[in-house]
């Protein structure tokens, strides 16, 4: 019976920090994949000198764990003169960090087209960047959809870690709620209730679309 009390009695901010969650993990994705996907191109290119500069950021933004990256940009950038709130900084950082682990994904997708598919539309007269507009980047980006859905659901788990910096998100409200209540236990499996009751379903989604989408590659 406790449990029920303390959800129907802190439900409400322990939502407010799930929705926060939430947005804040959609921002970072937006921003996130499409710079990705330039990251991965960059990779790609003809140029010896581009490769190698966007394969060095790539692997320094893999390199530092999303939590030290939020306390960069946070704590970073304020001494630089660029103050930011809280959840932008928050954004910013776990869009970086998804920018550069979604560059490899969506480099192995631009990598899995069929190289036939690219001879023939160098065949038919095609420029390289329509080739790589009209055929290579949505093909490779489809094939990329099942593994970035899976790390959409990492991105939003980490965005737990966004409590270090003052954000309000699922977690922060949990433990402030929990130090004002000495219920730390039951507050905590609530918010671990939350992030499952988006993560399970977006499991079974991510499922589907590789099963759905490997019928068709």
């Amino acid at each position: 019976m406790s449990f029920l009390n303390d959800w129907s009695r802190y439900y409400s901010a322990l939502l407010d920090g799930l929705w926060l969650s939430v947005r804040l993990a959609a921002l970072s994705l937006l921003v996130g994949i499409p710079c990705g996907l330039l990251l991965a191109l960059g990779a790609s290119a003809k140029s010896r000198a581009l490769r190698l500069v966007t394969i060095g950021l790539v692997e320094t933004g893999r390199g530092i764990p999303a939590l030290v990256m939020l306390q960069l940009v946070y704590f970073g950038l304020p001494a630089a003169h660029l103050t930011l709130s809280s959840f932008v900084a928050g954004a910013l950082a776990l869009a970086l960090t998804t920018a550069a682990y979604t560059s490899e994904i969506l480099r192995g997708g631009l990598q899995a087209v069929p190289a036939g598919e690219v001879e023939a539309a160098s065949a038919l007269g095609m420029s390289q960047r329509d080739t790589l507009r009209f055929i290579v980047i949505p093909q490779g980006v489809r094939i990329a959809i099942p593994p970035l859905m899976g790390f959409a659901i990492l991105m939003f788990q980490a965005t737990s870690l966004a409590y270090t910096i003052a954000l309000p998100e699922l977690l922060s409200q949990a433990y402030s709620t929990g130090s004002t209540t000495f219920r730390y236990t039951n507050i905590l499996a609530l918010a671990g209730l939350l992030y499952a009751a988006i993560t399970i379903p977006a499991s079974w989604l991510s499922e589907r679309a590789e099963k759905r989408l490997g019928r068709h590659l």
